[in-house]
This record gives structure tokens, C-alpha cells and sequence, in this order.
């Protein structure tokens, strides 16, 4: 092969390369730009798409003040009761419902604050206010009398035993409270009736040991002899013995009164809607009651104007009273 030819050759094979590489690189950009123009509406479509919004959380319903277990977030009575006067702004009947919840949950008495002109309107018309003072007067101890006295002051319309038996026409369908213990319980029909005595709450005096006593014992002998003449009978020995013995107890005490309560002579028939196992014989109880009016007993006569007669009294409810009496 000539130079000339050889020179040919090379020159071909080079432009023949140089052809490739921009085949290449041309290929290359075309792929490249390909590859962009398919990723391009992807991202459009991405930025397009609204960003989540995060969904508001929501905040628990508070805690409603008429549920019962309102009278146990308080310490004292006096804050129960102050709490559930502050509801009356927004609503009376959830102060009504925590008022109640004080007196269920706490040892209320708080009679002077329920009887005050803060709740002079809800006495008034809540039909269930009667039971309230008398679960009030329960936990005051159960002197009936002097708790009648606080709420006719008030004007309330609740009264006692000795008045209705006295004017039955008036009292009649009225509310009573009594002091009273459960002497027999029968049944009439479907509902049962109760033997019910009334009774008086009174006070008995003692004398009760403080401390230590001290107690001391002692006895005390003198003996001792006489010699001499005794007259006829010539010289004698008389002798002797004498003993005593004495004790002493001291001690401090302190005065204490206790309440004790004791019939007072009247007596009333109690109808239950139902058998009530606690309603026990031989203990007492503040009673909550109607008045029905007077019935004839069955030793005398409808015509008999001097026949006995007893009280009938439909029991609402009844509440064992505390053993200590607030005055």
C-alpha cells in the first residue's frame, strides 16, 4: 500500500470517528432532554396540590356541675355551697342539682345558708325541696322542734304532727316532719303500713372521769393493858384492842350531756309505697311526710265524735339523724 492510501485511510477512519462522537453526544443531549420534559409535569402537579390542613383539635366537654359527685371537689360545706350559688348566674337548675350534691356528698348543715334569700325562690317551687331539709335537718342531729321553728321564720310550708292532729282539715295534703321510730309494720293490700311513734329528743346529765383516780386505804390498830386494884374482886388485868381503817378515792370529772330520746304520746300510721327492709323498728329516724288526714280505729265508731283516732301520713322519705345535735 502507497503512503497516499495509507494517509487516505486514516483520514476516514477519523472523520468516520468524529461522525460517532457527535452522534453520541447529540443522542446523549436528546435523551437528556427527554428525560426532563417527562419529570416536569410530575412536579407540576406537585406543586398544584394544596398542602393538608391539620384538623382543629377538640377541646373535652367540661365536667357538668349537676353531676353528683360536685359536693366531693370541696372541702367544707360552706365552700360547696358558695360554689353552687355562683351557678345561679348561668343556670338555677345546675345550681339547684350541686346544691343537692352538698348536701348528698357532705355532712351540710348549712340550714341558715339554705334558708337564706339565695335560695328562698328554689324552695319555693323545686318539688323536691322539701326532702332536701329534711336530709338537713337529719344530719343537724334531728331535733325536729327547733329546726320547725327555723323554717317557719322562713315562712316554709312544713309542719309537725301535733299541729295536723290538732287541725286536720288545714294540714291536710300538707308536709310533715317528725322525729319518729317504727313500732310495727303490716300490710294492707299491695302497699305496706307502719306503726309509727313519735319522739322527743332530750338531754340526760352525767358526771364523766378525766384522767386518773387515786385511792388510798389504811387501817390503823391501838391495843394496850390496865393493872390494879378492881375492888372486891382484888387486883386484875384488864387489856384491849381497838382497829380502824379508813379509805379515800379521789378523782377529777367533767360534765357531759347525753341526748336521748323518749316518747311523746303521739302516734301515726305510715303508708310505704313498698316493703323497706331499713326502715327498722327500734331505731329513729326524721320522717318526711303527707298528711292524709285522721282515721277512726278499729276499737270505735265512725259516728262516735269521742271515738280514738290516728293520724295517716303517706311517707315521702326518711333520713337517720346524726348523733350530734347542732344548734
Amino acid at each position: 500500500m502507497s503512503a497516499f492510501q495509507k494517509r487516505t485511510r486514516t483520514a476516514a477512519r477519523s472523520g468516520a470517528a468524529l461522525l460517532c462522537a457527535m452522534a453520541v453526544a447529540g443522542c446523549g443531549s436528546a435523551r437528556h432532554t427527554h428525560s426532563v420534559e417527562s419529570r416536569e409535569p410530575s412536579r407540576l402537579v406537585a406543586e398544584e396540590r394544596p398542602a393538608p390542613v391539620p384538623r382543629a383539635e377538640v377541646a373535652p366537654e367540661p365536667a357538668r356541675p349537676s353531676e353528683k359527685a360536685f359536693g366531693a371537689r370541696y372541702a367544707t360545706p360552706a365552700q360547696c355551697e358558695l360554689a353552687a350559688r355562683r351557678l345561679q348566674a348561668t343556670s338555677r337548675d345546675e345550681a339547684w342539682a350541686a346544691l343537692k350534691s352538698c348536701v348528698e356528698r357532705m355532712h351540710f348543715t348549712l340550714l341558715n345558708a339554705l334558708l337564706s334569700d339565695a335560695w328562698a325562690e328554689e324552695l319555693r317551687v323545686r318539688p323536691d325541696a322539701a326532702q332536701v331539709l329534711a336530709q338537713v335537718v337529719a344530719k343537724r342531729g334531728g331535733s325536729v322542734p327547733g329546726e320547725l321553728k327555723l323554717l317557719h321564720e322562713r315562712k316554709v310550708p312544713i309542719f309537725a304532727l301535733s299541729a295536723a292532729i290538732a287541725q286536720p282539715d288545714i294540714y291536710k295534703g300538707r308536709y310533715l316532719l317528725l322525729r319518729a321510730q317504727v313500732a310495727d309494720v303490716r300490710s294492707e293490700g299491695d302497699k305496706p303500713t307502719v306503726w309509727l311513734v313519735e319522739q322527743e329528743l332530750g338531754s340526760v346529765e352525767s358526771d364523766q372521769p378525766v384522767g386518773y383516780a387515786t385511792r388510798r386505804d389504811s387501817v390503823k390498830v391501838h391495843s394496850g393493858a390496865v393493872n390494879g386494884d378492881v375492888g372486891m374482886l382484888g387486883r386484875a388485868n384488864l387489856g384491849g384492842q381497838l382497829s380502824t381503817s379508813e379509805s379515800e378515792l379521789s378523782g377529777a370529772t367533767v360534765r357531759r350531756f347525753d341526748n336521748v330520746s323518749g316518747e311523746s304520746g303521739r302516734e301515726a300510721l305510715g303508708r310505704l309505697a313498698k316493703v323497706d327492709p331499713f326502715f327498722a323498728p327500734g331505731r329513729d329516724f326524721v320522717v318526711l311526710a303527707r298528711f292524709d288526714g285522721l282515721r277512726t280505729t278499729s276499737g270505735g265508731s265512725e259516728d262516735d265524735e269521742d271515738a280514738p283516732q290516728l293520724p295517716v301520713l303517706t311517707i315521702v322519705n326518711y333520713y337517720e339523724p346524726h348523733p350530734l345535735i347542732v344548734y
